[in-house]
């Protein structure tokens, strides 16, 4: 099926990447939407990097000059002045390794919107705050030291952190290293190469073996093979010929191709594939604003707690340094950072992967509720089989002819006929090596079949109601056609649609997952029939006219079932629509595809399982990252306020903040462990 009528009416270049009002700082939706910004990213990745080693440089005196330190090791290293370069050290510390955390801190009192970086800047400022007061003459312990780990420690956590965030947005910085950077631009008789963003609509290039393919476009001269998986999933190389389609991107075999171009690049597939998996990465599911949420209400939790925590141990007769300190822990510990990036991460991972493997997500929400689906619809069967007719049976009728003579005969008439039967007709013969003879005056029957001369014989291809009784039956699915000499029957073909070998596969795995199966199709009730039996699927509607489609699907939803369904995107749009979950099919090159919530590149209905599949597999993963970025602060957080203190466990703000990074990377890497299966 060809799609050069693609509307790309509404699909932006992709040059204009907004990233106004993703400050830098703001994690929980900043580094997710980031991918598209990779420059600004390892910008902010070094950054971290430079302030973790200059700190951990610094740390160390500051270790060695801490009294509290010292009087562990039994030593006394303090000499006059000791103080204030312990308090000049650390001061360099606070204002230069906290330097992101308090700008953080400021933003985000400033959007009154507290979140992570207000906890930490909170946390460090007190911690440093009250230290410094206590070289000017307040009574009590300064805690340098703990200042100094704490913000080494959380340079680190964020270094890390950040690094594995930058590899769930690598996914789709591969998806834009997809596009070869020059082509060959074919002017006049010479070749010459241009950058591919300078190619326009009807410029054409030379594509020579085993290079990227530079532009969309048709092929003007030249066969080929081209592998097109990175772009569509589909593994098998497709043969090119000329007046084919190629996709940007896609990998040339071993001919050499001309092709026309087009569209510029901007509008090019995977220009759009980029765009559209930037704004599925931007834009918020439920499960999304629920995360955010609970990292607001953890925010507020660790602040009350904190002061909570402050107030107890102050009032019960600690010191003001003890329970600043596990103020200072509990507030760092509580830290929702790992709530933050629970979903943006797999949000992220998981768009782009899809991508490469030809299912477009455009709607997040419907994607994640694929875990819903109780009820599939394939509309066609074309889905499910292959949508081209193939000769199953032939036979002579008259002992004076073999059997391969009906379909030399059939052959010599339909060779340069469009029509889908005799394409297959012309598919088996070419088969079984047959050489075209020669047909003089072919001319068409009306609603019957075609006539013509060969070898000084009147023959005709005609369909069975051109004969007055049947001499053969027909079997369910399948469409038959005779073969006559001088208007008497001699021979018959019979061809039909063929299933796709995935397709029961695809059924089977979807009845495993409990998932009903239903065929909607236009085809008549014998070839629906035939199919959904073949197939084993739970339920067939045949004979529906496309705006019966709606009626359809609205009629299982009210039988209480979550209903996904497969189209064409262009001419079922209202009833994809109507479905829970909408996947246009097949219409690769239209990532428009209106009103589709998910656009698969093939019509493969291993790809529609997968797509199932792959959304519940994001769904748990998410859930994952959830409970345990909710369930490691249920039990932190009492640690950290010093509950068993009395059993001698007590976290240093420090633990706390290695305890919040390593939850931090936990969800991270879980993030990055989503994978298709296929």
């Amino acid at each position: 099926m060809d799609h050069s009528h693609s509307h790309h009416h509404h699909t932006e270049p992709p040059a204009a990447h907004q990233h106004a009002g993703h400050a830098p700082t703001d994690h929980t939706n900043g580094h997710a939407a980031q991918g598209h910004a990779g420059h600004d990213h390892h910008a902010m990745i070094s950054d971290f990097k430079k302030r973790f080693y200059i700190t951990l440089v610094l740390t160390i005196p500051v270790l060695l000059l801490s009294p509290m330190i010292q009087h562990w090791m039994g030593a006394d290293w303090s000499f006059p002045g000791s103080v204030w370069l312990l308090f000049a050290l650390s001061s360099i510390i606070f204002v230069y390794g906290g330097w992101p955390f308090l700008k953080g801190l400021a933003e985000e009192l400033k959007a009154r919107n507290p979140g992570m970086m207000t906890l930490i800047g909170f946390a460090i400022s007190v911690a440093y705050i009250y230290s410094a007061a206590t070289v000017f003459g307040l009574e009590g312990m300064d805690f340098f030291w703990e200042l100094a780990t704490l913000i080494l420690i959380m340079l680190l956590g964020h270094w890390i952190e950040m690094t594995s965030v930058a590899g769930a947005s690598r996914e789709l910085e591969l998806l834009v290293k997809l596009m070869p950077s020059t082509a060959h631009l074919v002017h006049g008789d010479h070749i010459m190469d241009v950058e591919t963003g300078s190619l326009k609509k009807d410029d054409i290039i030379l594509v020579k073996p085993g290079e990227k393919i530079a532009a969309d476009g048709l092929v003007n001269e030249g066969e080929s093979a081209v592998n097109e998986s990175m772009l569509t999933g589909e593994s098998r190389p497709v043969e090119k010929h000329s007046g084919d389609r190629v996709i940007a991107g896609s990998i040339n075999g071993n001919g050499a191709l001309q092709v026309q171009v087009t569209h510029n690049s901007a509008e090019s597939y995977l220009s759009q594939v980029i765009q559209l998996v930037n704004d599925a990465q931007r834009s918020k599911s439920r499960t999304q604003l629920l995360a955010d949420k609970a990292a607001r209400w953890l925010t507020l939790i660790a602040i009350v707690a904190g002061l909570a925590t402050f107030a107890a141990w102050y009032f019960s007769g600690s010191t003001l340094a003890f329970a600043i300190e596990r103020m200072v822990t509990v507030i760092v510990i509580c830290c929702p950072h790992a709530l933050g990036l629970a979903i943006p991460l797999v949000v992220a991972k998981s768009t782009a992967l899809a991508a490469r493997h030809g299912l477009l997500i455009k709607n997040r929400t419907a994607f994640e509720n694929a875990r819903k689906i109780s009820t599939l619809v394939f509309d066609k069967t074309g889905t499910l089989t292959v949508g081209e007719f193939a000769v199953v049976r032939y036979g002579a009728l008259d002992k004076n002819f073999k059997d391969e003579d009906i379909i030399r005969l059939a052959y010599a008439l339909e060779q340069s006929s469009e029509h889908p039967i005799a394409t297959g007709i012309v598919q088996k013969a070419k088969e079984m090596g047959l050489t075209a003879e020669k047909a003089e005056n072919v001319t068409a029957i009306t609603g019957k079949g075609i006539t013509a001369t060969v070898n000084g014989q009147a023959i005709s291809v005609v369909s069975p109601n051109a004969l007055p009784s049947q001499p053969v039956d027909i079997r369910a699915g399948e469409t038959l056609v005779y073969v006559q000499q001088n208007d008497a029957a001699i021979g018959y073909i019979a061809l039909s649609d063929q299933v796709r070998p995935e397709s029961a596969d695809a059924v089977r795995t979807l009845r495993g997952q409990h998932i009903k199966t239903v065929l909607l199709t236009g085809d008549n009730k014998v070839v629906a029939e035939s199919v959904s039996k073949t197939l084993g699927m739970d339920q067939y509607f045949a004979e529906v006219l496309p705006h019966q489609k709606l009626a359809k699907i609205e009629e299982l939803q009210k039988a209480g079932e979550y209903v996904a369904m497969t189209g064409d995107g262009v001419n079922d749009a209202p009833a994809l629509a109507k479905a829970d979950v909408g996947i246009a099919v097949g219409s690769g090159s239209d990532v428009a595809a209106e009103t589709a919530d998910i656009v698969l590149v093939n019509s493969n209905p291993k790809d529609v399982v997968n797509l199932v599949l792959f959304g519940k597999a994001t769904y748990r993963k998410m859930i994952q990252n959830l409970a345990w970025a909710t369930g490691y602060n249920i039990v932190a957080l009492p640690l950290a306020a010093g509950i068993l203190s009395g059993m001698g466990i007590l976290l240093s703000p420090a633990a706390g903040a290695v305890l919040m990074s390593v939850s931090t990377v936990v969800v991270a890497i879980n993030a990055g462990m989503l994978k298709i299966r296929n």
